[in-house]
């Protein structure tokens, strides 16, 4: 199928993600805690955004297969597979911020071959195929480009947060990271990949990712001109610990801070 009929449609699910989100967002709602170990919220919001999703693909790809946050995953026939998270960025959806998204990727033979960031209140929406990484916004659409960056001293390093996700000895890694670069920046969730893929950001480094946290968003930064792998400068589909870089050279410099 041409990419274009699958960007196309891809757009087609935000759209419908958008419409549902966008009441809920600053409004006093529920919120569910789904966590085992930490706090793990859910809303409306997060669960009727991906039963929109899953609809639309069932009705025009049904041949295709799912895998979402919420609903976890229904296999297809295609090889090809819908990765879903409704709203990337729970907790910052609900205390009102606006680093959070809607993500939708097409993966093909295991790797994503479309990513969507969307964030609908905004209005900005980024897409990333080998065709080139796009931001279509307000003032219209605009190529997307990683900027140069020799070196970690140059850098600006952004994470959701380190505490949290991250262990003591990965605390520790990343500490010696940060101090290494010329900023560090907390909380960015997936919009911080919109960030790095804009120029405004060098280096992104998350653990405990799932494939719905991270396929969306490989497509975009790789598109853009960055890099994104695991902490041993690996091909990441499937999550876990995160790396992403605008810069190569930055890139391979953080890289020996994380394989340890």
């Amino acid at each position: 199928m041409p990419i274009a009929d699958d960007i196309a449609f891809a757009h087609k699910l935000a759209d419908a993600a958008g419409e549902v989100i966008r009441p809920y967002f600053r409004k006093r709602i529920e919120v569910i805690d789904k966590g085992v170990a930490m706090f793990d919220p859910v809303t409306a919001a997060d669960k009727r955004a991906e039963e929109a999703i899953r609809t639309l693909i069932k009705a025009e790809r049904p041949q295709d297969g799912i895998l979402g946050e919420e609903y976890g995953e229904e296999p297809g026939t295609s090889g090809r597979v819908w990765v879903l998270d409704p709203v990337d960025g729970t907790r910052a959806f609900i205390t009102g911020q606006m680093q959070w998204g809607t993500l939708i990727a097409l993966n093909e033979d295991s790797a994503p071959a479309l990513g969507i960031l969307d964030q609908p209140v905004l209005r900005e929406r980024f897409v990333g195929t080998a065709g080139g990484a796009f931001l279509h916004a307000p003032q219209g659409k605009s190529r997307l480009a990683v900027r140069p960056c020799a070196g970690l001293a140059e850098a600006v390093l952004m994470t959701t947060d380190p505490w949290s996700y991250f262990n003591e000895s990965e605390q520790e890694a990343f500490r010696a990271l940060s101090q290494a670069c010329l900023l560090t920046r907390f909380g960015g969730d997936c919009y911080a990949y919109g960030l790095l893929a804009m120029g405004f950001a060098d280096v992104i480094v998350e653990d405990r990712l799932k494939p719905w946290d991270i396929q969306a968003l490989i497509p975009i930064v790789e598109a853009a001109g960055g890099v994104v792998t695991d902490w041993r400068g690996r091909p990441c589909p499937d999550g876990g610990r995160v790396i992403a870089a605008g810069d190569a050279r930055v890139h391979a410099q953080a890289l020996k801070f994380l394989a340890g």
